[in-house]
């Protein structure tokens, strides 16, 4: 997904201002999250049914951009 712009919302007083799923309170992090964990998404959408897959889709692409161009060094 490329534009993950209408799925991504940013608001000084929500969840400390954290990037969130189109204004509800689960943030990109707490999507992360759950996958890291483990969690399909189908997993993810049962527990939260107002989530979409574009917004799991939007979640990955947003954290693939916030890390663009940094290189992990072991």
């Amino acid at each position: 997904m490329e534009d993950y712009r209408g799925h991504i919302t940013i608001e000084a007083g929500k969840r400390s201002g954290q990037p969130c799923i189109r204004g509800l309170r689960i943030t990109v992090y707490d999507i992360l999250g759950y996958l890291a964990a483990g969690m399909t998404g189908e997993e993810i959408l049962e527990d939260f049914p107002e989530l979409t897959n574009d917004d799991i889709r939007a979640s990955l692409a947003y954290a693939a951009d916030a890390d663009r161009g940094k290189l992990i060094i072991a």
